[in-house]
Parts: structure tokens; C-alpha cells; sequence
């Protein structure tokens, strides 16, 4: 097909219409009805792929001069042959297609460009301090609001919390944790699960690619070693089985609250306080009110067959709370009743004959065994603790599977105080339980 049957002279005096220059080439010149100016400019039209026949815009038409419109035909001329190799390709490229694609990736690689500047701009300490003020405060403006970002400004060291956010490496994060893991695990696993959720939300913002809090979390738990939980009034998780075991062989409200307490990672004054309106045992759930909670925020606490079986022993007693004060069923037990419990078993107390327990130390004992064993992703034992660590992030997941987690988490830990076999994340199985002996009531007394 003929080409190039333009000339520059041509160009500048063309009149309204479309004037070919040959294969597919045309100057197409538009007057304005409401002034007396004109408008040119350059297309090419052409079969596509497809078989669909397109027009390609190749700019404006510069018809200032001749000398003009004799570079602007040469542009085009050079816009068209390209068009033209792309479309005699094997296979063959749709040019609208790639000009489409060029638009694309140059946006993008400008949007990165920015991002890259903010996030080199943006420490990790700023950037938290910004996501605490925008998605912690407003469902959390209290003191245990303000210890989000006060356990990471406290335990995380000045260096990390100064590098650009785009910067910080997961190497970086892991030495910065192993030794606030070393001192104190449950604070450690804390840590890293709201830093985890800062840096979730800084790719979501484009300020860098990856989370490296992600893999380092078995290398984590690996150097930190194991907790002295002698110090902290926790029992070492794989003394829980066998504890479990000894319990259930103990009689009285205080024993059956103790063991439920267990099993369900509630608070004390929680499960005390626990009434038979708040429990369906068909769904298996106990919906505890915002009102008794520590973070004001209704919380479903999911129930394990020993749960269940707990409380269906305790249904003959015709009681508001599940577990009674002995002076009166219209009141709850005692919140000494629990640690009563525990000084009987050695493990409370001025006679201590094992270990130095609390009753809330075993929610730091189930926090440790599921962020060690990798049985649930750390934001899943933070809810089933009730640490309200829910965001926007977070809120990205399936909220059934979310749900079916932490139904699955304590199940799994039921199974283990049980001394059954337990299944990570991984699918591997959990078969350490080291159940041991613990001291009677009369070995505890003397």
C-alpha cells in the first residue's frame, strides 16, 4: 500500500475532513463551530488481532508553520511504522493494547516512586505511632490503648524504631525480638504480633513489599528458648496435661471454675462471674457482655468437650452464676476460691511445694504454647484472649474462617490439657505433653 503521499505544504493548509498519507496514516482536521479555529490531528487505523478495525491516536498536529508540519508528519510517520511492526509480529501486537500497557506500567512505576519516597521518609515508629492514632484509639482509647503502642516503643530498641519502614529486614525484626523474648515471652509474642499487624499495614499502603515479621516466627521462638516461668507465676505448658489430670480428680466449685478457667483462657473475675444466660451449649459458645470485659467489648469464648461437660455438671445446682459462692446461689464464688484451689495443690501460697502459680498465669501459659507450637497465627490467640488486637488489616480475612480458627484454638488447647495429640498449623502433630505428678492435698498441707 502506497505511503507517505503527504507533503508539509499539504499538511499546514489542509482543510476539515481526513487526509491519508497512505496505509492507515491520516491528518484529520476538525473546525470549531463556535470560534473560528481548527483542530488537527494525527490517527492510524488498522485491523486488529482481533479482526476488529481500530483507530490509533498519535497526537496533535503542529501546523504552526511549514516547517512544522513538515517534523509533526515526520513524528507520525515514525509513531505509524511502529504501530505497523508491532501488528506484523508473530503473534502479532494490538498497538492501542500496548500503548494501554505502557500507560499502566508507567503509572505504576510513578506510584511507586512515591512510595518509595514516603516509606524511605517514614521510620517505623512514625508509622506507628500514625496507624495507632488511626485504627487503635478510636476502638481503644484507654490504658490498654495506649499500651499497644507503649509495649513497642518500650521493648523495641531505638534502632529498629528508626529505620525507614521500607528498610527494616526481617533479620533486623528477629534480633530485635529475641532477647524481649528471652526476658519475658508473652510481652515478646505481643511485640512481634503488633508489629506483624504495623507492617501488614504498611504493604497494604504500598510503603514496602513484604511483611518480615512473616518468616521469621519459628526462627523466633527457636532462639528465644524456653521461658523460667518460676518468675513470671506461670506453669510451663508441657506441666499443664498432667495438672489438668490431677484436677479433675479434685471435687467442688472451686476445682470445676479452675479447670474451666483453664480451658476456655478466660480472666478470672470472667469466669466467675459467668452466667447461665451467657452460655448455649448446642453452639458450644459463651458470650461473655461487653460490659465484664476488661476491654469493653463483647467477647465469644468457644467451649471444648471438657467445657461442656463441666458445665453440664453444674446445671443441677439452680444457680444465676454457673459456679456458686457457697454462702448462696444467688451469688458468684469468691475470687479467692481459685488460689484457695491452687494452695491446696502446692502451687499457691506461703507453702509452696512445686511451683509458684497464678490463675492468670495459665493465660500466659496457652498464649506460649499456641505462639510456640504454631498451633493458630498470633492474631488468632490474640482474640481468643481477648486482647482486641482487630484492625483494618485483619479484617481482610474470611470472617468465617476467622471465627472457625478460634474455635479450632481451643479445641486444640482442650485436647492438649487433655494430653491428646494436637495438630499445628502445619499439620504436623504435637505429641510433647509431658504429663507429670503433682502433689496431693495432703502433701501440699504438710
Amino acid at each position: 500500500m502506497a505511503r507517505h503521499l503527504l507533503t508539509a505544504r499539504q499538511v499546514q493548509a489542509a482543510g476539515e475532513g481526513d487526509h491519508s498519507d497512505g496505509d492507515g496514516l491520516y491528518l484529520r482536521v476538525k473546525v470549531d463551530g463556535k470560534s473560528t479555529g481548527t483542530t488537527a490531528s494525527w490517527v492510524f487505523r488498522y485491523t486488529a488481532p482481533s479482526g476488529k478495525r481500530r483507530e490509533l491516536g498519535l497526537g496533535a498536529a503542529d501546523r504552526g508553520s511549514q516547517q512544522a508540519a513538515g517534523a509533526s508528519l515526520t513524528r507520525a510517520r515514525k509513531a505509524a511504522d511502529a504501530a505497523r511492526d508491532m501488528l506484523a509480529e508473530k503473534p502479532p501486537r494490538d498497538p492501542i493494547d500496548v500503548k494501554e500497557q505502557d500507560r499502566e506500567k508507567a503509572r505504576k512505576d510513578d506510584a511507586a516512586k512515591k512510595a518509595t519516597a514516603k516509606s524511605t521518609a517514614t521510620t517505623l515508629r512514625r508509622y506507628a505511632r500514625a496507624y495507632h492514632a488511626a485504627h487503635i484509639e478510636p476502638i481503644r482509647a484507654d490504658r490498654h490503648g495506649r499500651e499497644w503502642l507503649g509495649s513497642i516503643e518500650r521493648h523495641a530498641p531505638a534502632s529498629l524504631l528508626d529505620t525507614p519502614i521500607a528498610a527494616v529486614t526481617a533479620i533486623d525484626l528477629l534480633d530485635a525480638l529475641v532477647p524481649v523474648m528471652r526476658k519475658v515471652q508473652d510481652t515478646g509474642w505481643r511485640v512481634y504480633q503488633r508489629l506483624g499487624t504495623v507492617f501488614d499495614a504498611a504493604v497494604i499502603e504500598r510503603l514496602r513489599p513484604d511483611n518480615p515479621a512473616a518468616p521469621i516466627r519459628r526462627e523466633l521462638r527457636k532462639r528465644a528458648g524456653r521461658r523460667d516461668a518460676g518468675s513470671h507465676a506461670a506453669m510451663p505448658y508441657r506441666q499443664v496435661p498432667g495438672f489438668v489430670s490431677d484436677l479433675r480428680l479434685r471435687t467442688g466449685n472451686a476445682a470445676r471454675c479452675l479447670e474451666f478457667t483453664i480451658l476456655t483462657a478466660a480472666r478470672t473475675g470472667e469466669a466467675l462471674m459467668a452466667e447461665w444466660s451467657e452460655l448455649d451449649l448446642t453452639q458450644r459458645t459463651w458470650t461473655i457482655p461487653a460490659a465484664k470485659m476488661k476491654n469493653r467489648e463483647q467477647h465469644v469464648a468457644y467451649l471444648c468437650d471438657r467445657a461442656v461437660e463441666i458445665l453440664k455438671g453444674q446445671a443441677g445446682q439452680h444457680a444465676r452464676y454457673v459456679f456458686p459462692s457457697t454462702a448462696g446461689n444467688s451469688r458468684p464464688m469468691s475470687n479467692m476460691a481459685m488460689l484457695i484451689q491452687l494452695q491446696r495443690m502446692g502451687l499457691w501460697g506461703k507453702k509452696v511445694t512445686t511451683q509458684r502459680v497464678t490463675v492468670h498465669g495459665f493465660r500466659a501459659t496457652f498464649s506460649t504454647w499456641a505462639n510456640e507450637l504454631a498451633i493458630a497465627r498470633p492474631d488468632v490467640i490474640e482474640i481468643a484472649l481477648a486482647h482486641s488486637e482487630t484492625d483494618r488489616v485483619r479484617r481482610a480475612y474470611n470472617r468465617s474462617q476467622f471465627l472457625a480458627d478460634r474455635r479450632t484454638l481451643l479445641i486444640a488447647w482442650g485436647n492438649y490439657c487433655a494430653g491428646l495429640h494436637v495438630t499445628r498449623t502445619d499439620g504436623s502433630l504435637v505429641t510433647d505433653a509431658a504429663v507429670i505428678q503433682f502433689p496431693t492435698a495432703q502433701q501440699a498441707a504438710a
